[in-house]
């Protein structure tokens, strides 16, 4: 469903809409690059929570083959 709503919108980025709209109308192509920004912002969000998730896994890893290379030398020490 369309809804017309109110927003201020600067003279240069007007203008540069108007120059790549093409055969469509402004608001198609206003709407089509918000699209486009709203999902470039869902994959930046993405790649930090992953890049995130992943430096934790990195922690997390390196504290487990800490304590198994210290139990490994406890037993090798044994003889």
């Amino acid at each position: 469903m369309r809804q017309s709503k109110s927003f201020t919108i600067s003279d240069d980025v007007l203008a540069e809409v108007a120059a790549t709209k093409g055969e469509g109308s402004t608001s198609e192509r206003v709407n089509e690059l918000l699209r486009r920004a709203l999902e470039a912002e869902r994959h930046e969000r993405l790649e930090r929570e992953a890049a995130e998730f992943f430096a934790k896994a990195s922690e997390r890893s390196s504290r487990e083959s800490g304590a198994y290379r210290e139990a490994s030398m406890r037993v090798l020490s044994r003889d």
